[in-house]
């Protein structure tokens, strides 16, 4: 059967999975996994990722075979590398973050996709009808925003004495979302904020420059694939201007960043994997609910904060998956 052939009659409704078809024909199943930065971290994420395929018996190289591009954090690089994936005839797409999910999704409607992205609402970016029935042919791993922005606040308002103004840095490539549930979540607490768009990391160190001049009592940084990747550098520039802040990454705390809660992004990789095990298996993104991540960590850095002159209290150190001395 061609592949084009046997794609037409996925989308009509056939059940004969694509793991099925690989031992049948000798050739395993291909995944084009596409990662919006660097290569080295990309084959980082890999690792999970395969071990979530693994747990559910497709392993490499018999069972499947996975493709790995990396855009090296510019944009411009994730259509002609998707365009590399569909050349390879891949049978699932796995993009991560918003801006590949969204060109991969607007590029493809037959292949399947499962996804990372913990900046969009995918609901409202109109690539699932919902969480429980996704509808179409894409389904993954997304966050929830709403709640983590008020967590952010109030564990910066239990470290920073009167929290009053906050800076919330944004990366103007991921959606509105973010911003709006943190402002939204802000006002509820009385607390005031402005909003920075983070610029490439050329031009990270004019930005902090200007949230410095600022004077807030406190920085979060949304997450973004951007920030993930550029953890060490933004920890730095915290410590350098001498400003309380709060990341998703726990990168960010373990290299001097004051404060990271957020979830375990090796465990969200390999989940991923586990979906796009199902797919292959003969599950349908349309039939296979979307998930969201159960489990969050909380680091904290007291070295950072006693830096900072600010007291951690016992409570807080005790809630926390990590203290970085």
């Amino acid at each position: 059967m061609r592949r084009r052939q046997f794609l037409g009659l996925i989308g009509a409704g056939a059940t004969m999975p694509f793991a099925s078809r690989a031992q049948q024909s000798g050739s395993p199943a291909k995944i084009g996994f596409l990662y919006p930065g660097p290569e080295a971290v990309a084959k980082l994420r890999s690792i999970p990722l395969l071990a979530g395929l693994a747990s559910e018996g497709l392993r490499e190289p018999d069972q499947i075979k996975l493709f790995t591009r990396a855009t090296g954090g510019d944009a411009r690089q994730i259509a002609p590398l998707l365009n590399e994936l569909l050349a390879s005839k891949v049978d699932l797409l796995m993009p991560s973050g918003p801006a590949v999910t969204s060109t991969v999704y607007a590029t493809t409607k037959s292949l399947p996709i499962v996804t990372f992205d913990l900046e969009s609402d995918p609901v409202e970016s109109g690539w699932l009808q919902s969480y429980a029935h996704p509808g179409g042919n894409l389904t993954g791993v997304f966050s929830d925003f709403p709640d983590f922005a008020s967590k952010w606040l109030e564990l910066l308002r239990e470290i920073v004495p009167g929290l009053s103004y906050l800076v919330v840095l944004w990366d103007p490539e991921t959606p509105m979302v973010q911003p709006r549930a943190l402002s939204a979540a802000a006002q509820r607490l009385n607390v005031r904020t402005e909003v920075f768009e983070l610029r490439p990391p050329s031009e990270f160190d004019g930005v902090f420059e200007a949230i410095s001049a600022r004077q807030p009592d406190g920085v979060v940084l949304l997450s973004s694939p951007v920030v993930s990747v550029n953890s060490s550098k933004l920890a730095e520039l915290t410590q350098q201007h001498r400003l309380p802040s709060i990341s998703l990454f726990s990168s960010f705390a373990r290299s001097g960043g004051l404060i990271s809660y957020g979830p375990n992004l090796d465990e969200i990789y390999r989940e991923t994997g586990v979906m796009a095990a199902k797919v292959l298996k003969g599950a349908k993104p349309a039939d296979l609910p979307a998930e969201r991540p159960t489990r969050f960590e909380l680091f904290i850095n007291s070295k950072t904060a006693k830096a900072l002159g600010l007291k951690v209290s016992d409570a807080l150190l005790v809630r926390a998956d990590e203290v970085i001395e």
